[in-house]
């Protein structure tokens, strides 16, 4: 058994959720589950497409099918339905950054587009990422590595209404502060040495930060996502989206 097969358990929650079902027009898709695996395996792995275990089928035919999938956003959408049961009672947001191979660089006149940027490590790509209470993930964003954190703190809470919202200093700023506040929420973020006025926080509750630290941890386990070897944004943030929904599976 490899393990990237998913359950019984697994399967049952989100087949219904692919494209392929009886009541969609078209083929029915009656290999989906190996089809997943069969993605799931690559993730893992970080192979490259056409060095994909023969029992999955046609390495072609899979990565043709993965990339339809992409353009139509159908991880997302899982990903949307599964983390609706988010318990947001602390919401968690930090980003970390993943090296690009030199197989998954873009042209450089696309790398901006791309989510790819120089940083101090050479070509790179930032995911930012926001989680819930459990540590399951909730939202992320890709952007070039060079961007700082700080940059899509507004996107990563837009839409939510948690109690709370920790974060690291990196992300203690007056506006983003205010911007918590009128979410109804309370921030949970150390003030910067070079603060004026130091501003009090729940340390305590700050510990809790960890989460997201962790969140990162576990999807780094899936090779593919811990060095990008797609040239394309949104297929990334395919594979990206499909490890998260895996975490919710768990």
């Amino acid at each position: 058994m490899y393990r990237a097969q998913l359950s019984d358990e697994q399967w049952e929650r989100i087949k219904d959720m692919l494209p392929g079902k009886k009541s969609d027009s078209g083929v029915t898709a009656k290999d989906n589950r190996l089809f997943v695996e069969a993605v799931l395996w690559i993730a893992r792995t970080g192979s490259p497409w056409r060095d994909m275990h023969p029992c999955f089928g046609k390495w072609h035919s899979v990565y043709v099918r993965y990339d339809r999938w992409a353009k139509k956003d159908v991880w997302q959408k899982v990903f949307a339905e599964l983390s609706g049961d988010a318990d947001l009672e602390y919401l968690m947001v930090d980003g970390s950054i993943v090296r690009v191979h030199q197989h998954g660089a873009s042209k450089k006149n696309c790398q901006n587009q791309e989510c790819q940027g120089r940083s101090r490590g050479g070509l790179s790509t930032k995911i930012h990422a926001s989680v819930d209470s459990h540590g399951n993930p909730v939202r992320f964003i890709l952007t070039g590595g060079q961007e700082s954190e700080y940059a899509q703190a507004d996107n990563l809470i837009a839409g939510f209404s948690p109690a709370y919202v920790i974060a690291d200093r990196g992300y203690d700023s007056n506006a983003f502060v205010s911007s918590i506040i009128q979410a109804g929420a309370v921030a949970v973020i150390p003030p910067k040495c070079n603060r004026l006025e130091q501003r009090k926080y729940d340390k305590h509750l700050y510990k809790e930060r960890n989460l997201v630290e962790r969140l990162f941890q576990r999807m780094k386990e899936f090779r593919r996502i811990a060095t990008r070897y797609e040239k394309l944004a949104r297929n990334y943030e395919a594979m990206v989206t499909l490890v998260a929904v895996i975490i919710w599976l768990k």
